[in-house]
């Protein structure tokens, strides 16, 4: 067992710290880039048992930060980080492989290849909400790539960031995996380094001041934001489906979730059907009377008293603007507890539209044009996900070519980041550069190109002096390639 990070800190100055590992991460990285499949998959390993051992310690810091149900922790947290080891272990070996690739005819004698090699010296800075998850799975490419890592968890959940401390602290020497507690100030501490590669998630305010940073040594980012990402619910959708499923999406963490649908887009005669449909999903779920809804263990907590205060503000802003509470609203500031709320009669100018919401508030609109819809989709910001609910396969792909989204799901909510088979990415303000699954590990490192020469050397042929008999020889060649 490696010095715990408390006895390791206790008495040296944070800076000096940070100094320190920095430079024993940067001379050791040429070792763990050359390290085997076998090596890097025993990390991934150390980590996949430890974290399913120490579940209840985990549970109960996610539980004193949230108030997050242990069911909700293993399905939100645990199970998607022990999936994607398990796939990276399964495909590491092959991932590592050089990749042989094609040779063009003016190149013959020559064989090429791609070599994925190791960055460096990795930068990861996650969120507070999916702290283990967000974490764990960009460290999962980090160290599958060859890569050391120094990481800072969010300090908005302390007791799941001190988790996160002990925990690598116990697995993984400093000089391979290292953490940095604390807020703002230790961030920007690590953000004045050069790094070979910086993963930050988080909101888009926070990527522009990471990017920033990062691009004064020209360091490559890759940035998972958030937005307001829509879910549709067409003329033919399924109601019940769709309720079953939005209501799911919607409120799991509390709404607190990047890919959360953000707001609701249905099909005006599909909004009271749809309504009495969710009204039933919630009270099954959560209880039938609001006093039943906040003793509930399965909805869990808003994650600051500032952020319950803002999201109780925008509700009582919108309301004041016009919006209709349809389900829900209840508050408790001292449990920072926000009823499931659906908010109707919602205008595209309404307070609540403006920005990406992160909370238990789910507005919804009707439109009864689709096309006029999606263009008001197309006229905001770039989101990380899409949703639509639909059996019309017409509709559903007018939907995809008429719009752009980090990912999408057909009939369903969030899952398709479970997939390692997929990328899991924004674009534009939603974020830049995806992982999961071989994405993850092609991110977090670099596709070198390798060109080996034969004994056959063409290219000899058009070397200088450009005589006449060159100059026949490259015309031929222009002729053959045109």
């Amino acid at each position: 067992m490696h010095q715990s990070q408390a006895e390791e800190l206790r008495g040296i100055d944070q800076s000096e710290e940070i100094r320190r590992v920095y430079e024993l991460q940067r001379a050791n990285r040429w070792n763990m880039a050359r390290t085997t499949a076998e090596q890097r998959i025993a990390r991934l390993r150390r980590i996949k048992d430890a974290l399913w051992d120490r579940r209840a310690e985990l549970h109960r810091a996610l539980f004193d930060d949230f108030g997050k149900n242990p069911g909700e922790a293993d399905l939100t947290e645990v199970l998607p980080v022990i999936a994607e080891i398990k796939h990276a272990i399964k495909h590491l070996a092959r991932w590592m492989k050089p990749v042989p690739v094609g040779t063009p005819t003016l190149l013959f004698g020559t064989r090429s290849e791609v070599r994925r090699e190791a960055k460096g010296l990795v930068l990861i800075l996650s969120p507070w909400n999916y702290p283990i998850n967000l974490l764990f799975n960009p460290l999962v490419a980090t160290l599958a790539a060859g890569n050391t890592a120094i990481i800072k968890p969010s300090s908005k959940v302390p007791h799941t960031a001190a988790f996160i401390g002990r925990f690598f602290a116990e697995l993984f020497p400093r000089e391979e995996v290292a953490v940095f507690e604390g807020g703002v100030a230790v961030a920007n501490e690590l953000l004045e380094r050069r790094f070979d590669h910086i993963f930050f998630t988080g909101s888009p305010r926070i990527g522009k001041v990471v990017m920033a940073a990062a691009a004064r040594h020209l360091t490559p980012v890759t940035l998972e934001l958030g937005g307001k990402s829509p879910v549709i619910v067409d003329s033919a959708a399924d109601v019940q489906k769709a309720a079953e499923r939005v209501m799911w999406g919607k409120f799991l963490n509390a709404g607190q979730t990047c890919v959360a649908p953000d707001y609701l887009l249905i099909h005006e005669d599909r909004l009271q059907p749809f309504l009495t449909e969710a009204r039933a999903v919630l009270e099954r779920r959560y209880g039938a009377t609001s006093e039943e809804r906040r003793q509930s263990g399965s909805f869990c907590r808003v994650v600051s008293r500032q952020s319950h205060q803002w999201l109780e503000r925008l509700l009582e802003v919108s309301v004041a603007r016009g919006a209709q509470v349809a389900f829900g609203g209840g508050s408790d500031p001292e449990q920072r507890y926000l009823e499931p709320t659906l908010l109707t009669d919602v205008e595209w100018d309404s307070p609540i539209m403006e920005e990406e919401i992160f909370g238990p508030i789910l507005p919804i609109l009707t439109y009864r044009d689709l096309d006029r819809a999606l263009a008001e989709i197309r006229a905001r910001e770039k989101p990380l996900a899409l949703y639509v609910f639909s059996e019309d396969q017409k509709a559903i792909e007018r939907v995809l070519s008429n719009t752009t989204a980090g990912g999408t799901c057909v009939n369903s909510m969030v899952i398709h980041l479970a997939n390692p088979n997929l990328p899991f990415g924004g674009v534009g303000q939603s974020g830049m550069g995806n992982y999961h699954g071989e994405f993850g590990f092609r991110n977090l490192s670099h596709e070198r190109a390798v060109l080996r020469q034969g004994r056959i050397d063409v290219l000899r042929l058009f070397y200088p002096p450009y005589t006449s008999r060159v100059k026949q020889v490259i015309e031929k060649a222009a002729r053959f390639l045109t």
